[in-house]
């Protein structure tokens, strides 16, 4: 495989966000089937290098300097993981090296001592070291020399590919982190030993394979010791490492590459929301800005961080009026008021809202930028009604499904704008209610200003208020998620963040006007609970 395949590739995935990752994990499962680079029928076989390394081991029996290695289990033959070329040779790690070795030193030599931290995830980083007295760290650790391969063995270390071959070692020798297996290859080029056991097949047949409780799972001895090595030719193994070098190198080089444009997305991208921000913009220079991030949203907007400054933008430029042109013959929202005073008048008459005071004269709004002449502002509590949730008694909860669902603080919201609630929860004593379809804003808490709208009629408790537009006012939930950030820091200041009732009642609302007369759009009565 040559580089410029390795690019075909690549443009194929550059747009996902783990491109680079997921091409490094490709070309370490070509180089451990033999695809990455071609076989050359001069190599010696690898079933040549196994009888050399066995003879070499029953060297080191006959001289005392190993113990006699186990029986190896048997390999099914007829169900290989996948096909060889001819030359290659299926073994087994216990087979190609020497399973934990221990190192006899003597105690005042200095050595290197490794912990976890200091093993690398990625392919062709090198592990570092600290310099220690061999009577230190004799004892209680995982011994290893210089060459030795060694593998992590913990989760989620071994999921993230922690692997390494010893080098540079003080003294030659070294121990380390106890949640390490370790090999020392014969005959065997432990670089290639190591694209083995950072290879996808490798990784992911051995996860399940795991053993212990959560948080704690370890890849057991037999899984490292026995499973299936694809065993190529020794000459072949150093051209696989070689080629691995030099296409890891080449990704490198992409993934700078791709940092270098993503930055300057990121600057173009802020840079146009920036600007369609701006609170109080030349009309002409607007236009153009809004013109240009139509033209290249796509390049724009390829993450979610950016999507999400995107919709928020939008969002602004709806509650500030520059999301659609004015129209000269709507009705100016001073008249829209006096007509949603008059509908308030009604129902509190006739019981299905509580009366408030009425509504004040037009006032600025709460913003840097200026809003439509034709607009007006309004509080909160004169287009909704807000109900602060009440947390039913702990003895009425249940996952049952029994009684109605609850909806009790923050682990139910997503970081919005458009989700919609989930209960894992019931209460069969309900308290403060809310209604399908209703905006709902955590209140209390770290989560203090996420919001959602709810998927079902529900029990809110303390930590949720809902917000019901009087007048089927879908206007007032743009404002609402437009002013998240600000929502948000209303509840800052104190040890334990929330926003009070007050606080919502009082938000200004910027206002437009509307053709269609209140009753005609109002939602079903809500009660003012």
């Amino acid at each position: 495989m040559n580089a410029d395949r390795l690019l075909g590739h690549y443009e194929r995935i550059a747009d996902a966000p783990d491109a680079i990752a997921r091409l490094r994990r490709f070309i370490l499962d070509l180089a451990v089937r033999g695809k990455l680079v071609p076989q050359d029928p001069k190599d010696e076989p690898a079933a040549e290098l196994l009888k050399r390394i066995a003879a070499e081991k029953a060297r080191l029996v006959k001289a005392g300097e190993i113990k006699k290695p186990k029986a190896l289990p048997e390999m099914l033959d007829d169900e290989p993981p996948f096909l060889l070329p001819p030359k290659w040779r299926w073994s087994q790690i216990a087979e190609i090296g020497i399973i934990n070795p221990r190192n006899d030193a003597p105690e005042d030599l200095t050595a290197s001592f490794v912990p976890m931290r200091m093993i690398p995830a990625g392919y062709g980083l090198e592990n570092q070291h600290q310099s220690r007295p061999w009577a230190e760290i004799k004892k209680g650790y995982t011994h290893f020399a210089e060459g030795d391969v060694g593998l992590a063995k913990i989760t989620p270390c071994f999921e993230n590919g922690k692997s390494t071959v010893f080098r540079e070692l003080t003294g030659e020798l070294g121990s380390g982190t106890t949640e390490l297996h370790i090999v020392r290859p014969l005959f065997v080029n432990p670089d290639y030993t190591i694209v083995f056991l950072k290879c996808p097949h490798f990784i992911e047949t051995g996860i399940p394979r795991m053993t212990g409780t959560a948080g704690q799972k370890r890849v057991p001895i037999e899984y490292f010791a026995n499973s299936p090595f694809p065993l190529p030719p020794l000459a072949e193994q150093h051209r696989i490492v070689a080629k691995v070098d030099e296409l890891m190198a080449l990704c490198d080089r992409l993934e700078k590459a791709r940092a270098e444009r993503e930055a300057t997305r990121d600057r173009m991208a802020t840079a146009s929301l920036i600007r369609l921000n701006d609170p109080d913009p030349d009309p002409v220079v607007f236009r153009n800005q809004a013109a240009f991030a139509i033209e290249n949203l796509t390049p724009l907007t390829t993450r979610r961080d950016q999507i999400k400054a995107l919709r928020q933008t939008i969002l602004n430029l709806a509650v500030r009026g520059k999301l659609v042109p004015q129209d000269p013959n709507d009705e100016p929202a001073s008249e829209f008021l006096k007509r949603i005073a008059v509908e308030k008048a009604r129902r509190a008459k006739t019981g299905e809202v509580r009366e408030k005071a009425p509504i004040l004269s037009v006032r600025p709004f709460e913003s840097d930028s200026p809003i439509p002449a034709a607009w007006a502002s309004v509080k909160l509590v004169e287009l909704s009604n807000i109900v602060m949730g009440q947390s039913p008694s702990g003895e009425t909860y249940n996952t049952d499904g029994e009684g109605v669902p609850l909806i009790n603080g923050p682990v139910e919201f997503s970081d919005g704008p458009f989700g919609l609630t989930v209960a894992n929860q019931y209460t069969t004593a309900p308290t403060k209610v809310c209604d399908k379809g209703d905006f709902l804003m955590c209140v209390r808490g770290s989560t203090t200003g996420r919001s959602n709208i709810a998927a079902f009629d529900a029990c809110i408790g303390r930590g949720v208020a809902a917000i019901q537009p009087l007048f089927g006012d879908g206007f007032v939930r743009l404002f609402l998620w437009s002013m998240r950030k600000r929502i948000i820091n209303m509840g800052r200041g104190v040890a334990f963040p929330s926003i009070t009732r007050k606080q919502l009642e009082n938000l200004l609302v910027p206002r437009k006007g509307s053709h269609p007369s209140p009753s005609s759009t109002a939602s079903s009565p809500k009660s003012m609970n």
